[in-house]
């Protein structure tokens, strides 16, 4: 039994869907660009700056004047998190990564010299 000839794509789509294909690669072009656009301008961060400070305003404002105790914890998490993160990140990390490459250089040592295997 003999198979049918392969079809191309566009032989058994519509030509619709071809043209739409080709103007979402165009529209993706300009949707990138506009992007990169919008990444350098300093308006943008500064609009964005703007919304959040609103945004954080409206939510916070009837917290605070209620006398509510949700404010004080989000600050105390925050604070929590970007303290610990800046920790790590320039204090231990790269201290607590030296001292464990140090360690298994020693350990390897160790084993080499007393005839030990590490797993064994």
């Amino acid at each position: 039994r003999k198979r049918p000839a392969q079809r191309s794509p566009s032989a058994t789509m519509p030509y619709f869907f071809w043209s739409r294909r080709c103007s979402t690669h165009i529209t993706d072009y300009f949707t990138m660009a506009s992007f990169i656009e919008k990444i350098v301008s300093p308006a943008f961060y500064q609009k964005k700056m703007a919304s959040t400070t609103h945004s954080l305003a409206e939510y916070y404002k009837p917290l605070f004047r209620s006398g509510s105790i949700k404010p004080l914890w989000h600050i105390m998490i925050a604070t929590s998190v970007i303290m610990y993160t800046q920790n790590y990140v320039f204090n231990k990390g790269v201290h607590v990564q030296h001292k464990r490459e140090e360690q298994k250089k020693a350990l390897e040592e160790y084993y080499s010299n007393h005839g030990i295997t590490p797993h064994h």
